[in-house]
């Protein structure tokens, strides 16, 4: 088990510990512990699944999803009430994050730029689907650690119809 947090004993945008990162991320959603994800995200991060192939930015169009901390927050909080008919019983996920490419480093910032490819199974009610798509994170080195300012989940099939998704990617 992935259960402590990824210490930097690499240079910034180092492939093996951004991947040790990452998989400790999808291990967090699966294991549907979401105040400590949301918590791998620094005070201004936010979390974006487009709406539409190729979207350019959040603002002024829908989106699957566009939360900040607060905003995740609000989620969470309403995916534990007692009374959701939507999480009971509650959705069960599993992560398959692959492919991981460092795509750019920026010492100045301390900041560097990630891609990957995600799969991920959802199972409620004897129904199991099937999402995939492409991940960029945007990661700051925080202390021994790094914390996410971006996450973009661009869904190869975003634009279709969906019922409800509960749970983030």
């Amino acid at each position: 088990m992935l259960d402590k947090v990824v210490t930097m004993a690499a240079p910034l945008g180092d492939l093996r510990t951004i991947e040790k990162f990452l998989i400790h991320e999808a291990q967090l959603l699966d294991e549907r512990r979401f105040e400590e994800w949301r918590d791998l995200f620094t005070e201004d991060g936010y979390y974006w699944v487009p709406l539409e192939p190729d979207q350019t930015s959040p603002e002024g169009r829908a989106s699957l999803f566009y939360d900040d901390k607060r905003m995740m927050d609000i989620r969470f909080e309403r995916l534990r009430h007692p009374n959701i008919h939507s999480q009971s019983p509650p959705h069960r996920t599993c992560h398959l994050i692959g492919n991981i490419a460092v795509e750019s480093v920026d010492e100045r910032q301390g900041e560097c730029s990630v891609i990957s490819n995600m799969i991920m199974t959802d199972y409620r009610m004897r129904t199991q689907r099937l999402f995939s798509g492409r991940v960029q994170h945007r990661l700051r080195q925080e202390g021994d650690s790094y914390k996410i300012v971006m996450k973009r989940v661009d869904l190869i099939n975003c634009d279709d119809v969906f019922e409800l998704i509960a749970v983030p990617f």
